[in-house]
């Protein structure tokens, strides 16, 4: 205990310089934990942007790609599926319910997405929750279109405004639906996930806008059709881009997925979306990694600071060890001494790098969650998290032998007849 209060009156001695090292010690830990933080929060986020969904649905491609388009808007289909293969597959007995997805518009850099009214009672995601309005309802007409919260906050839209839609997904298009605008009834709340980011319209209304279209460029003349004349045609789709999935009883879902897979009428693929989630996530875990060393690289920057601290004042304190191993003080002592006052710097540094965290938190939460859709909880430090202070809190205790070790081989010579 006596070492304990000695090395305390040291560092109090050395205020300034102590003062400085613990807030680098701190600044670097805070960093640590909240590198930490962001990476599971944003898989935890990733992993809840779908749920309830058995199977996705898709032309034969690779499981990411099927992942990317379908439910992160992200990419094109490598081909469409029959609108017949879709209404077999979904009267399959051992189904309960489908979500047809049709992507290929835009508007203003917002990914389109036709589907039915299955996609407000059946999508779910997070901890299976379900869509909800913030303000309107659902669409009904052919012209009708619900926007994400997102879409609706950056464009400032309102319910009962007209938007139109452009033809393809580049952010500037030239080409444009204008004769046919659609009518915002619905906003949905956020959700924190792409569905935020998306323009809902039904499979009619992604028909209509199409119907008078040919090799991909609008009708002129009097070939093009009215929106009012195009609501007496037929707008049934002859294709999709994908479809979600719910199975009666979770069993029959590799079953079915067999056999989609095997679908003779065309080429179909069938992907649990927690393997497919998985796997694009273990795409991004170099980033995930490199980002994870350089925050352990500050910390040891922290670190190397204290000990440069520590080592500089050594010279400064001969005298100091002196008048200690001449009032009994053994070797060992000036040793224990110094490691103390090491594992006190880094001590306290980890603590008040825990303060700043919860402090960081306590500032940024809403406006994290709002903006980026990440969570961030008051709770403790995980295991994990408190084994990475108890790494620092080990690798300062081992810096401290440097300049113990020297302070140790220095008490032993030097004596009181150092000259200043």
């Amino acid at each position: 205990m006596y070492l304990f209060r000695l090395a305390f009156a040291s560092l109090r001695n050395r205020l300034f310089t102590a003062l400085l090292t613990i807030m680098a010690i701190a600044l670097s830990v805070c960093l640590l934990l909240a590198v930490e933080r962001v990476r599971t929060e944003a898989k935890t986020s990733f992993a809840s942007t779908i749920a309830g969904t058995d199977l996705i649905v898709g032309a034969r491609s690779g499981s990411v790609n099927l992942l990317l388009y379908s439910v992160f808007r992200i990419g094109n289909a490598t081909n469409n599926i029959h609108w017949s293969s879709y209404q077999d597959i979904s009267q399959d007995p051992r189904v309960a319910w489908t979500i047809p997805l049709s992507l290929g518009d835009s508007h203003r850099g917002y990914r389109v997405l036709g589907t039915d009214l299955n996609y407000f009672k059946h999508y779910q995601f997070g901890h299976k929750q379900q869509l909800q309005f913030v303000e309107g309802r659902a669409f009904k007409d052919i012209f009708d279109v619900v926007l994400g919260s997102e879409v609706a906050k950056t464009l400032n839209y309102k319910l009962d405004e007209n938007i139109v839609l452009a033809h393809g997904v580049s952010t500037i298009s030239l080409v444009k639906h204008n004769d046919k605008p659609f009518k915002i009834v619905g906003i949905l709340k956020q959700t924190a996930t792409p569905v935020d980011r998306t323009v809902h319209i039904s499979l009619q209304g992604m028909e209509a806008i199409h119907i008078d279209w040919h090799n991909g460029m609008p009708a002129r003349g009097n070939q093009q059709i009215s929106a009012e004349h195009v609501r007496e045609l037929d707008l049934q789709p002859t294709q999709i881009t994908a479809f979600l999935l719910g199975v009666k009883n979770k069993v029959a879902t590799f079953a079915l997925q067999r056999q989609i897979s095997n679908y003779k009428a065309e080429p179909l693929m069938a992907i649990l979306p927690g393997i497919a989630l998985q796997e694009l996530w273990g795409l991004m875990s170099t980033a995930e990694q490199a980002l994870l060393v350089v925050s352990l690289f500050v910390v040891l920057t922290g670190l190397i600071g204290m000990l440069t601290a520590i080592l500089t004042s050594l010279n400064e304190r001969r005298r100091e060890m002196a008048i200690l191993r001449s009032v009994g003080a053994k070797p060992w002592h000036i040793a224990s001494l110094l490691i103390m006052e090491s594992f006190m710097l880094a001590f306290i540094g980890i603590a008040l790098g825990l303060v700043l965290l919860y402090i960081g938190i306590l500032c940024s939460q809403h406006w994290l969650q709002t903006n980026y859709g990440l969570y961030f909880s008051f709770n403790l430090p995980s295991v994990y998290e408190w084994g990475l202070l108890a790494c620092i809190l080990l690798a300062a205790l081992l810096m401290g032998l440097i300049p113990a070790w020297r302070a140790y081989r220095q008490s032993l010579t030097d004596g009181l007849s150092i000259k200043i």
